[in-house]
């Protein structure tokens, strides 16, 4: 994982081995078309998006399954533009029901919520829609705040503090919209909802678990005296964790509050001293703030001996891949060789990075999302 600024440069203009449409003459011709439109970074990424799109051509695909390949290049390619402006600005995704009015207190812990995010410098990215969604436009503010919108049938369109904004886009499906909602942001808050914001909510906790998404907080927020997600995590303790289904630990991969301030620490003091991971080989790199002192990384080493599978938690300066890709070449990091099924207990294991007494006072905004290299 890397900074959009330190992005692959590829620019050769071979055609490449490993992907092509079986036709030479036509690889000739799609190698020509993209050296007209003359990318210079990335190349190989766009070229195995144009093998795959005469690929389909040739498989005699069904006329929905294209259509659906073509809404959805369209509307992530529609997506990354409206985004891309706002790379370098921390994002937190607000999830909750469409049908909370704003008489609520869910409301006004969704707005409340928002508002404290945008002053501490972040935006805030919701589904555009009524209830909770405006809840945290209105909180953050029209400036601060990015849409995304589903179409649907049944339900009202944006809601009137997005409206007209260039920072807002509609989707036609979920699929590409959950990825819109979630690839950008480094915190995300699930206030109580319906089916839809219990997914969104399973798959944030999903991607976590299985190490597909870089670690983030998750934060459960209720109204004051709330029982929604106390009992979603008596139901996870008791129906899934009992059963085997999951981990004990998963349960620390989320966090329940009633409160709005420690709703806003949980987010912010993610990024006290955590900055972000890279696997180099088969050593993780967690890039931080402040390095550990010899006394923190024997007592890491000691409490956290069950997530590496050799070796020990070590500083590091630099590794020569990350070097390679200019890749936060500033920060002190420490590398481990990470056992790939303790994703929970990586998870505290940040916790414990963010909780050394050599971490720095106060957490400042985290960097943009960082981005694959691989």
């Amino acid at each position: 994982m890397t900074p959009r600024a330190a992005r692959s440069s590829r620019s050769d203009t071979a055609i490449p081995t490993r992907y092509r449409t079986g036709d030479a003459e036509v690889d000739r011709l799609l190698m020509e078309a993209l050296e007209r439109v003359g990318p210079t970074a990335d190349r190989d990424q766009l070229w195995e998006i144009l093998v795959s799109g005469v690929r389909l051509a040739s498989d005699d695909a069904d006329r929905l399954d294209l259509k659906i390949t073509n809404a959805a290049l369209k509307e992530m390619r529609n997506a990354f533009r409206m985004f891309a402006p706002y790379g370098d600005i921390p994002k937190v995704t607000i999830f909750g029901s469409a049908r909370t009015g704003a008489g609520d207190p869910l409301y006004h812990q969704g707005r409340a919520l928002a508002a404290l995010l945008a002053d501490r410098g972040w935006m805030v990215v919701t589904g555009a829609g009524p209830g909770i969604m405006a809840a945290g436009i209105e909180g953050a503010g029209r400036e601060r705040s990015i849409g995304v919108n589903i179409r649907l049938p049944f339900e009202q369109g944006a809601n009137e503090f997005i409206a007209g904004d260039e920072k807002l886009i509609s989707m036609k499906y979920f699929f590409t919209r959950k990825l819109m909602l979630m690839k950008e942001s480094r915190g995300f808050v699930s206030l109580p909802g319906g089916f839809g914001t219990l997914d969104e909510t399973f798959e944030l906790l999903t991607l976590q678990q299985t190490g597909k998404a870089e670690p983030s907080p998750i934060v459960l927020l209720d109204e004051p005296g709330g029982t929604y997600w106390p009992g979603f995590v008596d139901f996870v303790t008791a129906q899934v964790a009992a059963k085997g289904l999951i981990d004990p630990d998963d349960a620390g991969l989320f966090f329940v509050t009633d409160d709005v301030q420690e709703a806003c620490g949980a987010i912010v003091g993610f990024y006290r001293n955590f900055n972000s991971i890279r696997w180099v080989g088969d050593r993780l790199v967690i890039r931080l703030e402040a390095p550990p002192t010899d006394d923190e990384l024997d007592d890491l080493n000691q409490r956290f001996a069950d997530v590496y599978v050799s070796g020990r938690i070590e500083r590091s300066r630099p590794l020569p891949a990350e070097v390679a890709t200019d890749d936060r070449l500033d920060k002190p990091r420490v590398v481990l060789a990470f056992d790939i099924f303790k994703q929970a207990r990586l998870r505290a294991l940040i916790d414990a990075l963010n909780d050394l007494p050599s971490a720095p006072a106060e957490a400042t905004p985290p960097p943009a999302q960082p981005h694959d290299v691989d």
